[in-house]
C-alpha cells in the first residue's frame, strides 16, 4: 500500500467524514480546542465583551449607539493597556466579530492601538468578520452554544448595547449563569442605553410577578454615556480582580446534601 493510499484513510483526513452527522462532537470539540489554542498563544488573559444589534449604522436611529461604542472601547484599551501581566494581553476588547455594536466595539478598540477580539459566527445573511478584528483573534464559529462559551469563558466584564433576538440571548446567558451562581467569578454588567432596554425588558415587573428576586436586579447596572460606562467597569472589574494571572472562567458545581 503506497503512503498516500494509507494518508486517504485516516479518518481526520477525510472531509467528508469530518462534515458527516457522526463526526458532529469532534466539529464541536474543535470549535473548543482550535480558540483555547490560539488565545494561549496569543496570551489573551481575559475579555471585556461588548453585545449588541449588528443592525446599527452610524447614520441610522439609533446612530449614537454605535459611536459610544466606539468611544467606550477606545477608552477601555488605553486603561487595558496599564494593565498588562506579565507580558499578556488583558481586558482585550471582545465582539461577535460582525457589523453595527460589534464593528463599533473593535474599531474603537483599533483606535487606541490594541488588541482586539470577534467571535463571527457563520450565518446566511447579516454576520461577516468587520475589518477591525485583530487578524490572529478573528474566529468563526458555527454552534451557537460554542460562540457563547467563548464569550462567558475569558470575560471579565460584559456590555450590552440595544439589540435584537442575538443579544437577548446572549445577555440572559450571562445574567443567568450568574444568578444561579454557575460562575466562580463575579462579572460585571453594564446595560447600556436605559431607556431603550427598560422599554424592552420590564425588570420591575419581572421582580412583581415573583420570576427574579429584588436582589437579581444588583446583578447588572445602567450606563447612557461611555465615561459612567467606563468608570462602572473598572470598579467592577478591580473589585473582582486578585493580581494571580487569569484563569478561564469555571463552572462551579453545586453538590446536593
Amino acid at each position: 500500500m503506497s503512503g498516500s493510499d494509507s494518508q486517504s484513510r485516516l479518518a481526520y483526513h477525510d472531509e467528508e467524514f469530518l462534515a458527516s452527522e457522526e463526526a458532529r462532537p469532534l466539529r464541536i470539540i474543535a470549535e473548543y480546542l482550535a480558540p483555547l489554542r490560539k488565545f494561549k498563544q496569543e496570551r489573551i488573559y481575559d475579555t471585556i465583551v461588548f453585545f449588541g444589534s449588528a443592525r446599527l449604522t452610524p447614520t441610522g436611529p439609533l446612530g449614537r449607539y454605535y459611536e459610544e461604542a466606539r468611544e467606550l472601547a477606545r477608552l477601555l484599551t488605553i486603561w487595558s493597556k496599564s494593565q498588562a501581566l506579565r507580558g499578556g494581553h488583558r481586558y482585550v476588547i471582545c465582539s461577535g466579530g460582525g457589523g453595527g455594536i460589534m464593528e463599533a466595539a473593535n474599531r474603537g478598540a483599533s483606535d487606541a492601538g490594541g488588541r482586539t477580539v470577534g467571535l463571527n459566527i457563520n450565518l446566511p445573511h447579516e454576520q461577516r468578520p468587520n475589518p477591525y478584528i485583530t487578524r490572529e483573534l478573528s474566529f468563526e464559529f458555527h454552534y451557537f452554544f460554542m460562540r457563547k462559551l467563548w464569550f462567558a469563558h475569558l470575560a471579565r466584564a460584559l456590555v450590552a448595547f440595544p439589540g435584537g433576538f442575538g443579544t437577548l440571548d446572549e445577555l440572559m446567558e450571562i445574567l443567568t449563569l450568574a444568578q444561579t451562581g454557575k460562575l466562580e467569578r463575579p462579572i460585571p454588567v453594564i446595560i447600556y442605553g436605559s431607556d431603550y432596554w427598560k422599554e424592552i425588558i420590564n425588570f420591575d415587573a419581572l421582580v412583581r410577578h415573583g420570576t427574579i428576586s429584588p436582589e437579581d436586579l444588583q446583578l447588572f447596572k445602567f450606563a447612557d454615556d461611555p465615561a459612567s460606562a467606563l468608570r462602572l467597569l473598572q470598579e467592577g472589574i478591580v473589585s473582582g480582580t486578585t493580581g494571580a494571572i487569569p484563569d478561564f472562567a469555571h463552572s462551579r458545581c453545586h453538590t446536593r446534601p
